[in-house]
């Protein structure tokens, strides 16, 4: 009995089968399935931190079903896209978005400079309508509102397909054929989506799909597809966080999927930060002559130094894009695309932020992005009285930075530069990146070579061959502060090499004019923060957000210290016990005609560790004494046994060390141990500097090996 039963079930699903094969084989009127293979998927990598990224396409090969008869009209298909994040696409008038549903790869007139496709010649063959005043409709329920050319039924598309050829010869997806062209005002091959109340979701309407057959294929791919890779996130594990659709048909054409979902991209983090620090003083001038350290941002040619360095690198190749790929010698205004550079070949990477922009396409109207990636600088808690200043040009380098250069790339290929660049494109944003006004702009010119992009040099020595050695701040740029001590840069890509995981680092030049008597420049530790731009919390499909735009990854690094002018000495014994007494001297070493230094005056505050009578031994510390002021060019002077000059009271029976902060930058203290009197024993030594010395002022020496990282003179005993 129970075999019975195994073989009664094993009946009833082979008749469920049966009945599954006869209703996807056949449909109403006798007609057959057109069967539909996804194509090797072509996912490419994202960066997790844009809303509106480009992922790859969706293709479909398919192939059977019953073509049309010649002058019979092609059944309509509503063909539906889901992805697992919100679609981002820009959106069009009428409802409609920028996502392009294209048939049997339609080639343009002239491409890569005019060459023509092998199998196409130079017809042009891409025909697409848009809501900004092409020819063609997007359904058979709607026109283009005032344009008297276009047909109310544009896509109802009459059947003139010969299985035996290939392609477009014969196929009323060519424009170029006779037969169509005779029979339909227009003929489609690119058709505009429709966005819905879903916002992971487009629908393409009233698509015409002509069933190929079984001599021949049909090609219908799914292009501009841009989705919300901030919102999926990077992935805890090995394998990256991926990115996937799903597609349906329904309508008049039968058309079986055969595996209806596809990854399209996976999202990895696109821009890594990194940024040197540096420490300065309040009472020494940086980088605006007058005896301090580096030149004169004020002078001509602007002679500052960097003083710190904000170093940009990608994430993965090809994660910094510009804006279009460029075919032909340009004049690259912002970046902005040019006449002539249309990247008009469906599926193929142009790796920019822009996507495919059919033939014919009104400007910027399908598939181009806003601008290409941006960075944005936000420097904060900058001090009253400090100015930043910035290279206007950046170089992209594959290599390492010259340490002799500030940290910044020297352009030339020796050095690792890949021909790519940053330009600063704005000296103040609001805190999103949005610059109101673009700085100028450099010329680019395509230079036919093994990468076969632009590789112009807008790195000049102002007096030398353009291979020279530019200064580190050739064409510096000074930042104009944001309102509470916050100053903003934006860099935009003009070029990348694709081929190549690349670094922009950034030298900044901090300047300043001490005026110590009114506090300034106010002391305190500054940060930066990086992050693409412009950002925006728009994470769905947008008619006037701009392409691409970005979420905030960024988290705060120190970039530079300012700090007040003191000099900071150890007196490591000192001693009024026993008959013994300790006689200290500290100098106000800042009255100097001859090396030009500042006269600073300022008090002492001396801090006492160890112990005094009728206190346990070792006290933690004694109450501070702080002495009134000292000039410059003058010492105090005082014993433990009886106090001295400028306040200091004694400190009778104290037996410890000393540590003592002066409110000024030059100091030099000794130290004087005897029995009273001076008659059987003495000795003396030179107090210890506990700061770093003034020759590695820039910050890039001694800074961690000292107690204090304050700048000073000399450290000696």
């Amino acid at each position: 009995m129970a075999d019975f039963r195994k073989w009664l079930f094993a009946f009833a699903v082979l008749a469920l089968m049966l009945g599954a094969f006869t209703a996807n084989a056949q449909i109403p009127g006798g007609g057959s399935s057109v069967v539909c293979n996804i194509s090797p998927a072509n996912p490419t990598i994202v960066s997790v931190e844009n809303i509106t990224a480009l992922v790859g396409d969706f293709v479909l090969i398919c192939s059977g079903g019953t073509p049309t008869p010649v002058g019979q009209i092609i059944p309509q298909d509503n063909v539906t896209l889901t992805l697992n994040q919100n679609i981002t696409s820009r959106l069009l008038t009428g409802g409609y978005i920028d996502a392009l549903l294209t048939i049997d790869e339609p080639f343009p007139t002239a491409a890569l400079g005019g060459t023509p496709h092998p199998l196409f010649g130079t017809t042009a063959q891409q025909v697409v309508g848009s809501p900004t005043g092409q020819t063609v409709c997007f359904s058979v329920q709607s026109a283009i509102p005032g344009n008297a050319s276009s047909p109310s039924g544009c896509n109802v598309m009459k059947g003139t397909y010969n299985p035996a050829t290939f392609l477009f010869s014969g196929s009323p997806y060519d424009p170029s054929n006779p037969a169509a062209s005779s029979q339909d005002t227009q003929v489609s091959n690119i058709f505009v989506a429709h966005a819905t109340s879903n916002p992971g979701q487009v629908t393409w309407l009233g698509v015409p799909i002509d069933a190929p057959g079984t001599a021949g294929t049909r090609v219908i791919r799914m292009t501009n597809i841009r989705a919300n890779a901030c919102a999926a996130g990077l992935s805890g594990g090995l394998v990256p966080t991926q990115i996937n659709a799903f597609v349906s048909f329904n309508g008049g054409q039968n058309v079986v999927v055969s595996q209806s979902q596809q990854t399209l991209a996976y999202v990895q983090q696109g821009l890594i930060v990194s940024s040197t620090t540096s420490t300065f003083v309040q009472c020494t001038n940086l980088n605006s002559g007058g005896g301090g350290p580096g030149g004169n941002f004020g002078s001509t040619p602007k002679a500052g130094i960097p003083t710190f360095a904000v170093k940009l690198t990608e994430g993965y190749a090809a994660a910094f894009k510009r804006q279009t790929a460029a075919f032909a010698t340009i004049t690259d205004t912002n970046n902005q695309t040019a006449p002539g550079s249309a990247q008009n070949i469906v599926g193929l990477n142009y790796n920019s932020e822009s996507g495919f922009e059919p033939t014919g396409n009104a400007p910027g109207a399908l598939g181009t992005a806003s601008q290409g990636d941006r960075f944005l600088l936000v420097f904060n808690n900058v001090g009253t009285g400090v100015n930043l200043w910035v290279p206007q040009f950046v170089a992209l380098a594959g290599g390492l930075p010259n340490p002799g250069n500030g940290g910044a790339i020297n352009p030339g290929p020796a050095n690792g530069w890949t021909g790519g660049w940053l330009q600063l494109v704005g000296t103040a944003s609001d805190l999103n990146g949005n610059v109101s006004s673009l700085a100028p702009s450099a010329t680019a010119t395509f230079v036919p070579g093994a990468n076969g992009f632009l590789a112009s040099n807008p790195f000049p020595a102002p007096t030398a061959p353009a291979t020279a050695l530019p200064p580190a701040f050739y064409n510096a740029v000074q930042l104009t502060g944001s309102g509470s001590n916050v100053f903003t840069a934006v860099y935009e890509v003009e070029n990348a090499d694709p081929s190549a995981i690349e670094t922009a680092t950034i030298p900044v030049g901090v300047a300043f004019i001490s005026n110590t008597p009114n506090n300034l420049p106010a002391p305190g530790t500054s940060t930066v923060t990086v992050s693409m731009a412009p950002l925006s919390t728009v994470n769905t499909a947008s008619a006037s957000d701009p392409i691409p735009r970005w979420c905030n990854k960024s988290s705060a690094i120190n970039a530079f210290k300012i700090n007040l002018c003191t000099c900071n000495l150890l007196f490591p014994f000192v001693t009024n016990i026993s008959g013994f007494d300790t006689g200290i001297a500290i100098a106000n070493t800042s009255l100097d005609t001859t090396y030009g230094v500042a006269a600073q005056n300022g008090n002492v505050t001396l801090n006492f560790y160890g112990s005094v009578p009728g206190t346990p031994a070792p006290a933690p510390i004694t109450p501070q004494t702080t002495s009134a002021t000292v000039n410059a060019g003058t010492e105090l002077l005082f014993t433990l046994s009886s106090g001295g000059d400028h306040g200091i009271q004694a400190e009778v029976g104290f037996t410890g060390y000393i540590i003592a902060v002066a409110n000024f930058q030059f100091c030099h203290g000794f130290a004087f141990i005897s029995d009273l009197g001076a008659q059987k024993l003495a000795e003396g030594y030179l107090a210890i500097e506990l700061d770093t010395p003034q020759w590695s002022a820039a910050g890039t020496l001694g800074i961690g090996a000292t107690r204090t990282g304050i700048i000073n003179e000399n450290q000696g005993h």
